[in-house]
């Protein structure tokens, strides 16, 4: 039906949803180390309001990167977005972003032993503000956030369950 740059408004039969422009996925970062997470909030466009997310970014949606793999481009995006290098890195899987209305899919991948290499903040424009919460904490700092107005991503929700924040040695 229409195609920008990054996404597609898509019609089959009588659904209509939409998709990203030239196959583009996600690579979403579970950033975890010493007992904290790494989180990011971000002013969102289509919310018109701050949103407290995951660090996350489009693999390879840079002009000349088409052949950019999940793990690159999560150590570009973790880095970009909150000043952190990881030393070990775990791919949690394939996941679907909303999928009764986006075509959207993302690689989730666990980042672990984090060192601070620079600001984080993201490129010019996005003005992301870092946050490294404790696990115990967490809980009380999403509520928090979302008394004071910050829209909440769904994948959080994640953090707040059971499974994903254990390390797996298998």
């Amino acid at each position: 039906m229409w195609e920008g740059r990054f996404i597609t408004a898509k019609r089959r039969g009588r659904w209509e949803y939409v998709g990203r422009a030239r196959g583009i996925r996600a690579a979403v970062i579970l950033a975890v180390d010493a007992g904290s997470v790494v989180l990011v909030e971000q002013f969102r466009v289509p919310l018109d309001k701050s949103c407290l997310e995951l660090p996350a970014g489009l693999i390879g949606d840079d002009d000349g990167a088409d052949d950019e793999d999940h793990f690159s481009a999560a150590e570009r995006e973790l880095e970009e977005e909150t000043g952190y290098a990881a030393a070990r890195w775990q791919d949690l899987g394939e996941f679907a972003s909303s999928p009764g209305m986006v075509g959207e899919t993302f690689s989730l991948l666990r980042a672990s032993g984090l060192t601070r290499v620079g600001e984080g903040g993201g490129v010019e424009g996005e003005n992301i503000t870092v946050h490294t919460v404790p696990i115990a904490r967490l809980p009380a700092f999403v509520a928090d956030r979302r008394a004071a107005g910050t829209m909440i991503d769904v994948r959080l929700l994640l953090l707040l369950g059971a499974g994903m924040l254990a390390e797996n040695e298998a």
